[in-house]
């Protein structure tokens, strides 16, 4: 069964099983200890993204420890 971590470089949420990389930066750096997400659908659009540094559309973390 997939778990959902979150990256810890990007911040984008994933569902994946076992030890796999994340599929937008390439980090094996994945925590399951983290809040909040948000969902940005068009990334050149959003004043959230912009601050996030966020460029691809996806679900991103809020806060990850």
């Amino acid at each position: 069964m997939a778990s959902r971590l979150v990256c810890r470089e990007c911040h984008r949420v994933l569902e994946v099983e076992g030890d796999e990389q994340c599929p937008v930066c390439g980090s094996n750096s994945l925590t399951e200890d983290w809040a909040g997400y948000v969902v940005i659908a068009h990334p050149e659009e959003s004043r959230i993204a912009e601050a996030m540094g966020i460029t691809e559309a996806g679900r991103y973390a809020l806060k990850v420890r």
